[in-house]
Order: structure tokens, then C-alpha cells, then sequence
């Protein structure tokens, strides 16, 4: 098998207050350990950016919040795809690009667990990839449910990884992981 890393929105503009109270402040550095041991053993890294189309979001392109993460930053040789949705294999060559090369595992972090990181992860598995989904490389924000409730980003965040585990991927630690490769 060949696996890669797919390291999702890891943008500057999940910094902004824009987003309200998020779990996880470990996450950039187990993304930057993940995207580290890739490198070293020469495995693929893949980067997406997501491009908002909405006029406040602070991912919208030409905008500060667009760029990526420092502990998250492409270097020369690995491929971005740049979305305008939640899930990374839509409205890209993501899928044509892993076929391509031979990639059929594909390990994923990056942010919000429940949105992009949720729809990439689903839509890898339903399109036949081994897929691992780093639980402690991934992170979200709160949420206030249609009943009014505000959910913290930790229950969000553990009831993503809950609906995804066993069924679209495994779910495991970044340390889990980097044994594993």
C-alpha cells in the first residue's frame, strides 16, 4: 500500500475569533509532527485549501486568514488542491491525482473535525481507500444546536470522530499512527 498524509485546511484563518471557542491546542503540533515523519520517509504530503466563496469568511482568497498555518506550510513538491466545499474530493482532481500515483491509504488531519475534515474522511472511505483519521491532529470550534443548545467543541469534536470510527475510517492518536509508518 501507499499512503499519504492529506492535511486539510490548515489555514490562519481558523485563528480568528470568527469561529468561537475551539478544542484541541495540541492539534498544529501533531499536524506538524504527522507532515514531518511523512517527509522524512518520503511520503506523499498533500495539502487543501479551502477558498471560501462567503463575503465574511475569513478563508476567503487574497484574504491573510487564506494562507496556511506556518506549521502547516507546502514545501516545493507537494500538491495543493484548493476547494470551494467541504469535502476535498469535490470540484478537484484529488481522487485522479491519488489513482494516479498509486495511493490507496491516505492518513487525515487538519480542520474542523466535523465539517471538512468529517466530508473528506466519509468520502475517501465510500470511495475505497484505507483511510485514518489522527483524532488528536484534527480539532473544531463549538457549535449551537437547532434546539438552541451550545455544544462545546469537545463534544462536537468526540461525536465526529465517534460517527466516523469503524465506518468510514480508523481512528487513531498521532502517536498510534506514527508507529504504524
Amino acid at each position: 500500500m501507499s499512503s499519504a498524509l492529506l492535511v486539510i485546511d490548515m489555514q490562519q484563518g481558523f485563528d480568528d475569533l470568527y469561529w468561537g471557542k475551539r478544542n484541541n491546542p495540541q492539534c498544529e503540533t501533531n499536524v506538524a509532527a504527522l507532515i514531518a515523519a511523512y517527509r522524512k520517509k518520503g511520503q506523499a504530503v498533500i495539502h487543501v485549501q479551502h477558498m471560501s466563496v462567503e463575503p465574511q469568511s475569513p478563508l476567503r482568497p487574497n484574504q491573510p486568514g487564506n494562507d496556511f498555518k506556518p506549521e502547516a506550510l507546502p514545501i516545493a513538491g507537494e500538491k495543493v488542491f484548493s476547494k470551494t466545499v467541504n469535502s476535498a474530493f469535490i470540484g478537484t482532481d484529488l481522487e485522479k491525482y491519488l489513482h494516479a500515483n498509486g495511493i490507496d491509504e491516505l492518513v487525515i488531519c487538519g480542520l474542523t473535525t466535523d465539517h471538512c475534515v468529517s466530508t473528506s474522511t466519509r468520502m475517501a472511505g465510500n470511495l475505497g481507500f484505507k483511510t485514518y483519521l489522527v483524532s488528536d491532529a484534527t480539532a473544531t470550534f463549538n457549535r449551537k444546536g437547532i434546539d438552541g443548545r451550545e455544544w462545546s467543541a469537545d463534544e462536537i469534536h468526540q461525536s465526529a470522530l465517534a460517527s466516523l470510527n469503524d465506518e468510514f475510517a480508523e481512528v487513531l492518536s498521532t502517536e498510534a499512527i506514527l508507529k504504524l509508518f
